[in-house]
């Protein structure tokens, strides 16, 4: 193979990979008489074994190391790591052709992507005005990313947003909008509001997503201040739950 062969299969650049040969971490290899180089199979398997540890992020040094602990692998043993590397990278472009296919077939104003879990989870709440509602829809977004657990909490949380019974609770956080932060109403809505929300839920919650440094400032700061007074109540109630 040629330098442009090679980087096309494994997924690099021509210029990374002569950055590779220059600092010593890819041995060049032979040269044809017509002075091209000519990588062979094992050049395109550690050239592959180079590009994922430099995605996962670690330095060129760090990545010299490694390659130095794995030198005497069978070639039989690194192909096969490479084919399910090439399989995992088949199946992430897969599913971003299939979220792209999902952005294209959007209509006007619908250019917003959700997951298949959490699109079914807002199909069982009930429609609304609620602006709280609609804020505390959106913020479930924030956890329809990779690896967050997603599924199994939008699971607990179906038979809660499909709740008429949590619009009224809504529509009483709604109403302390102008409301100040000693208002006699903030203590019971929070007790309610926590009591509502099943132990179902907090057995789904990822351990690495229950405390997020600053985020609580910044959700606090969406509300109005009596309704920050409640959330914030309630955000406390939640984390004594989970670590409970």
């Amino acid at each position: 193979m040629r330098i442009g062969e090679i980087a096309a299969l494994v997924g690099v650049t021509a210029r990374a990979i002569r950055h590779y040969h220059h600092v010593g971490l890819l041995p060049e290899p032979e040269r044809r008489p017509n002075g091209y180089r000519a990588y062979s199979v094992r050049d395109a398997v550690l050239l592959s074994r180079v590009r994922r540890l430099t995605e996962l992020g670690l330095s060129l040094d760090e990545v010299r190391d490694v390659l130095a602990d794995d030198a005497g692998r069978d070639l039989a043993d690194v192909l096969e790591e490479l084919d399910a590397d090439l399989a995992r990278q088949e199946a992430g472009i897969g599913e971003r052709r299939r979220r792209l296919a999902v952005l294209r077939a959007a209509g006007p104003g619908e250019t917003e992507q959700l997951s298949p879990a959490l699109a079914a989870l807002l199909a069982k709440a009930p429609p609304t005005a609620s602006p709280a509602a609609m804020k505390d829809r959106e913020h479930l977004t924030l956890l329809d990313a990779p690896g967050s657990g997603g599924r199994e909490l939008y699971a607990a949380l179906g038979p809660l947003a499909a709740d008429p019974a949590l619009l009224t609770l809504y529509e009483r956080l709604d109403a302390l909008a102008e409301a100040p932060t000693d208002d006699p109403r903030i203590p019971a809505l929070a007790a309610e509001l926590v009591a509502a929300v099943p132990d179902e839920v907090f057995a789904a919650v990822p351990a690495e997503g229950r405390v997020v440094a600053g985020f609580q400032e910044a959700l606090l700061a969406e509300y109005a201040p009596a309704q920050a007074e409640v959330v914030r109540r309630v955000m406390e109630a939640f984390m004594r739950r989970s670590r409970g």
